[in-house]
């Protein structure tokens, strides 16, 4: 799945997460005013099928649309690629950054630490 979602394919699929299975002129009712057409938004969902991002269930002649990924993995898999792309694949580079742009704190990190090595230590027991 390495193909990024665009703005309007990463909505869509947020009303699939939030929704689960639905065809597409149910989709289509969640969008605000003015919505798009149906032919477009069908479009859409098919191009998301090709990507790998939904799948289907046909019922006659129509079909339900379903996540084929969680907007878990989703989110990861788009953490790692940033990861990659802007850090050397190096995580601890994206927490160095953090504490550089003053984004996270010396003192909040050490806090995070503390707890993980806690987390840690009580999933030894």
């Amino acid at each position: 799945m390495a193909n990024k979602l665009t703005k309007r394919e990463s909505e869509i699929m947020n009303y699939f997460w939030a929704h689960g299975a639905m065809f597409v002129k149910e989709l289509l009712t969640l969008f605000p005013e003015p919505r798009p057409h149906v032919n477009t938004i069908s479009t859409m969902v098919r191009t998301l099928e090709e990507k790998g991002y939904l799948s289907h269930k046909a019922y006659g002649n129509t079909y339900q649309y379903y996540p084929a990924i969680s907007e878990s993995d989703y989110s990861k898999q788009s953490l790692a690629g940033m990861v990659r792309q802007f850090f050397s694949g190096s995580y601890l580079n994206v927490v160095s950054s953090f504490v550089k742009d003053d984004k996270v704190s010396i003192d909040e990190l050490k806090a995070l630490v503390e707890q993980l090595e806690k987390e840690k230590t009580e999933d030894k027991r």
